[in-house]
């Protein structure tokens, strides 16, 4: 079997297969991966298309009472799909006289002709091309792309939304690997997927790290294809920890508390524990006037009555609100003179700073949601929504971020985007490498008091600094 590589070690299997969508890799996968990237690093065509951003996967099977490996690249390697230390792809599409490639010539030589026929062509034959993605799971059962797909938004609205899979959908690392495993007989151990090679604009992924698989194109396929394999629980659903919240500020109005990292500030789709639903206990009606990230520890307002919540929302919406963010940056492999900043030099001092701090520096890249790796957002000259960034260094790790407006992970993507600081913050396991936690706090906010008028300032020092700031 030309695809399978044997792994000779001591270290024992997982009790169950990985979840794939938020996982640690297992030491197998380490051990496999390890030697893929041997491999990519030995053969200069592979590693020269590799260096320009590629998402690699593993996945180790047992083999006849022995362990070994499959390995997979995501799309196109080198232009190619035939790479002998790779598993195939589901469905060969490129071969240049398949009726894929022959209908494509057919449907480019028609599009001056007729725009709107070779758009009918198109679509009829994406339409076949999905219907050629005959897909197994750990049963033995065989689906094709659509069925899958509208078995997994069967409900009217989701099928309304999304009636089809995007292109390249069944082209991952995971739908390839898990399709020639069950073909040959092969039963799943674990499985995981690695970035090889730049950052880009578009993928804010690290070299070498670990990901989990896209949710956009390969939950539905995975979900079917893992069918009859004990698998992980999702670790989403396993509950948080039950985390201090530190009273920071309180009066009739409102309290002000320091959220710690790895809590919610209100309640999720799936979670309900969060710093609302603890405060509820305590002031019953309490609401979040606004929100921090998971992993983002801080100062949080919470009003306690709904009228002191809308006051608190209407500064919040004419950007009366003014917020100092500390965060802690990886370093730079090669940091330039000036650190290799791109920006440009804001005209005016932020108003609440007081003296003696200089010009702050202004990042402006906008965001959008990435609809295929929710909740990953993406920077979008063309369509996302304003995003700026006041920020100012205070040492060479640390940096303080005054964001003027709040799309969500806009702190998180502009110091990771190489248009931004080029540096993702310590413990970002979506832009950058995954850490104890996320080294960002919320540890300023300026504001008017929702019934006094008062102006409000109030400070909470960031738990990962030693020393004041």
């Amino acid at each position: 079997m030309e695809h399978l590589h044997p792994l000779h070690t001591d270290l024992q299997k997982p009790q169950r297969f990985t979840y794939p969508f938020c996982y640690e890799p297992h030491p197998l996968c380490q051990l496999a991966a390890r030697e893929v990237q041997t491999f990519i690093g030995s053969h200069v065509e592979i590693r020269e298309d590799a260096d320009r951003g590629k998402m690699f996967g593993v996945l180790v099977v047992e083999h006849q009472g022995s362990l070994a490996y499959l390995a997979a690249y995501s799309g196109l390697l080198a232009g190619r799909n035939d790479w002998d230390f790779f598993v195939p792809p589901v469905y060969d599409a490129q071969q240049p006289d398949g009726h894929f490639k022959t209908t494509e010539r057919e449907i480019s030589l028609t599009a001056h002709l007729s725009p709107l026929t070779s758009k009918k062509m198109s679509q009829d034959l994406q339409m076949w091309l999905f219907h050629q993605y005959q897909l197994l799971n750990a049963r033995g059962e065989v689906r094709d792309l659509v069925d899958i797909w509208q078995d997994y938004y069967a409900r009217p609205k989701l099928r309304e939304k999304y009636p089809l899979p995007p292109g390249g959908t069944g082209d991952c690392c995971a739908p390839k690997l898990l399709q020639y495993a069950y073909q040959q007989g092969l039963h799943p151990v674990c499985m995981a997927e690695f970035w090889w090679g730049a950052t880009t604009k578009t993928e804010l992924r690290q070299h070498l790290n670990y990901y989990p698989a896209c949710r956009g194109k390969c939950k539905p396929v995975l979900t079917w294809m893992l069918q009859g394999l004990e698998v992980d629980p999702d670790p989403e659903l396993q509950g948080f920890a039950r985390l201090e919240v530190k009273t920071i500020y309180e009066d009739d109005a409102m309290v002000v508390v320091d959220k710690p990292s790895g809590m919610l500030s209100v309640p999720g789709r799936i979670e309900d524990y969060s710093v609302e639903t603890v405060m509820q206990q305590r002031y019953p009606g309490c609401m979040v006037a606004h929100r921090l990230d998971m992993g983002t520890s801080g100062l949080l307002i919470v009003a306690k009555t709904l009228a002191v919540y809308r006051l608190l929302q209407e500064q919040f919406i004419k950007h009366q609100v003014r917020k100092k963010y500390v965060a802690m940056l990886e370093a730079h492999p090669n940091p330039p003179q000036g650190w290799g900043v791109k920006y440009q030099q804001s005209t005016n001092q932020h108003p609440s700073l007081g003296e003696g701090l200089g010009r702050l520096c202004r990042i402006s890249l906008p965001l959008r949601p990435d609809p295929m790796n929710r909740p990953r957002q993406v920077v979008d000259l063309e369509h996302g929504k304003p995003a700026v960034t006041d920020y100012e260094f205070l040492s060479y790790d640390l940096v303080a971020l005054y964001p003027q407006t709040g799309r969500t992970h806009q702190l998180r993507i502009h110091c990771a985007h190489p248009d931004g600081l080029g540096r993702p913050i310590v413990g970002d396991e979506l832009y950058g490498t995954k850490g104890d936690r996320l080294m960002l706090h919320a540890s300023e906010i300026w504001f008017r008091h929702p019934i006094t008028g008062q102006e409000m300032h109030l400070a909470s020092s960031p738990p990962f600094v030693d020393s004041e700031i």
